[in-house]
């Protein structure tokens, strides 16, 4: 856990900023809003949620479409978006640099950009990237090789107030008891990350 670090407020336009790091994966994250909505996406009810993924080389393909689309619906879980119907909350994510549990870092920084940003949440989330090697070991935010080399390979999404999951994803070959204890050891991790957001904030005020 003492290589999960974050930078609030390293940008000065956005309406909230955050720079998070695991290990040596790096995720800028901004955030616009409440703000206008283009009529096409405005929804009467609540804020529309949308997310911008920004890889670090090339042009975004299927992968981060994909990226998006899961970093979109925990936020929109986390958000309280009835409270600003007809508006657009947009969420913007840089990749700096990919050395392993990429998503976990993307949803992060958009959690932290968010409380930076003051935007009102139902609760923050922590994510947590975790790899089954070949001996069936359990790595937390495991790093590009052991993702590449892994059985399987998980991201999950934990809400403060309740420690529930909020998302899940899994590739590869896992027992559904191997994948419980990934599930188990990944929650205490996101309990120790819980306790790292306090004390970053701690700092702050």
């Amino acid at each position: 856990m003492e290589n999960i670090r974050c930078q609030p407020s390293s940008l000065t336009r956005p309406d909230g900023s955050a720079t998070f790091y695991e290990g040596d994966t790096t995720v800028v994250a901004a955030v616009y809003g409440p703000t206008e909505v283009k009529l096409s996406k405005e929804q009467i009810d609540k804020a529309t949620v949308e997310v911008t993924f920004k890889p670090k080389q090339g042009l975004p393909g299927c992968a981060e479409k994909a990226k998006e689309s899961m970093i979109r619906s925990t936020c929109e879980s986390a958000l309280l978006c009835m409270l600003h119907p007809r508006t657009a909350v947009n969420i913007v994510l840089q990749e700096m640099q990919d050395s392993g549990s990429l998503l976990s870092c993307c949803i992060n920084a958009a959690c932290q950009a968010l409380m930076n940003a003051g935007v009102s949440m139902r609760f923050v989330v922590a994510a947590v990237s975790c790899v089954l090697d070949s001996e069936d070991q359990i790595v937390l935010f495991p790093e590009l090789k052991q993702e590449q080399d892994a059985k399987a390979k998980m991201t999950f999404v934990f809400a403060s107030n309740s420690n529930n999951v909020v998302l899940a994803t899994s590739s590869g070959i896992i027992s559904p008891k191997l994948f419980q204890k990934c599930l188990i050891t990944s929650q205490e991790a996101g309990t120790k990350t819980f306790e790292l957001y306090r004390d970053w904030l701690s700092k702050q005020n």
